[in-house]
């Protein structure tokens, strides 16, 4: 006699049963949401509730914030607390600027980075290296940063044609695309004002519309953190530099190495954040354009639990919000 084994689901209380637990109510609480917005556009009237333009300037504002929240997602979890990302923001809108200008735009995003990177790495310097407060040192970023982008366009911009003392546009920006047929298809099926359908529809045309491909790499890099601190060994090393130092350097990892890591690459996120307010939120610079999305992107850090998916979430609230409030009532609509 043989026996088959029953296929099994997985345990609740293992890590495959957690995550799928977490994203079960996830979806479950997108689905609540659309039709509680569904509900109140249709007794209300207000067919812009979830229009694709609104949640096309939702997403535009959502982006910059999430790439800040998951440049501080990597700092914690490594045991640093950067609090300088609105600092690293700034000094990353005036890096997509100057490298776009001269270079073109993909330069602009390489520049971008690159200026978060030399103002994370000198909080790395202080708060590792030198033990210094990590509030502390993280405001004294965000004052430098300020500072040191309003010095920087007067330098080099001032004399450029379409530049300022501080101010800059005229340079290439990134470019956008649609999806044949889909986006047509999606933005028909809002237009009809369905109960939860059209809500739906309109997702899928604020994604598949005019979309920036930097927009994209935002979107992509929720996953990708999500894999490559909880299913490396890259990943484990760096959260055990947070969770207890002591016991991750028993077993040889190198915790300075790891934090200075974290840290620049939370720099790094939060330079493309700069980036995305210079190049796909408009097509110029302006000092002091971040309007302090690098505070807003630690607090949706903290709203979604040191989590991605949950930093996502707490974007497209703060996104959706700033939708709502800038949304003109006619004119044509923002590109994500």
């Amino acid at each position: 006699m043989s026996t088959v084994a029953a296929p099994t689901q997985p345990d609740p209380g293992t890590a495959l049963g957690r995550a799928r637990n977490r994203w079960l109510t996830w979806l479950v609480v997108v689905l609540a949401v659309v039709v509680t917005v569904s509900v109140i556009r249709i007794a209300t009237g207000a067919d812009r509730l979830s229009s694709v333009g609104t949640l096309r300037a939702a997403l535009i504002g959502a982006c910059p914030i999430l790439l800040a929240g998951l440049g501080g997602l990597w700092s914690e979890r490594a045991g640093i607390v950067n609090i300088g990302l609105e600092g690293q923001m700034l000094l990353g809108t005036w890096g997509a600027a100057y490298f776009a200008y001269h270079y073109g735009p993909v330069a602009g995003l390489l520049g971008a980075a690159f200026m978060g990177v030399l103002a994370a790495l000198l909080h790395a310097v202080a708060t590792v290296s030198f033990g210094v407060d990590h509030i502390i040192s993280g405001v004294a970023v965000n004052i430098i940063g300020l500072g040191a982008v309003g010095f920087l366009a007067k330098q080099f911009f001032e004399d450029l044609e379409g530049g300022g003392p501080r101010n800059l546009s005229g340079y290439e920006t990134l470019p956008k695309f649609s999806v044949p047929g889909l986006s047509d298809a999606a933005d028909s099926l809002a237009g009809h004002h369905w109960f939860v359908v059209s809500d739906l529809a309109a997702v899928v045309g604020a994604l598949t519309t005019n979309i920036s491909v930097l927009t994209i790499l935002a979107l992509a890099l929720v996953p990708i953190t999500a894999w490559t601190l909880w299913r490396t060994s890259f990943g484990l090393r760096l959260r055990s530099c947070g969770e207890s130092p002591q016991a991750a350097e028993t077993l040889g990892v190198n915790v300075y190495l790891y934090k200075y890591v974290a840290v620049l690459a939370s720099g790094a996120l939060a330079g493309l954040g700069g980036a995305y307010l210079t190049m796909v939120a408009s097509s110029s610079f302006t000092v002091g354009q971040t309007g302090g999305r690098g505070y807003i992107g630690l607090a949706s850090m903290i709203f979604g639990n040191w989590r991605p998916g949950g930093v996502l979430t707490g974007s497209l609230m703060f996104g959706y919000s700033d939708g709502l409030s800038l949304l003109p009532r006619n004119g044509p609509l923002v590109h994500a």
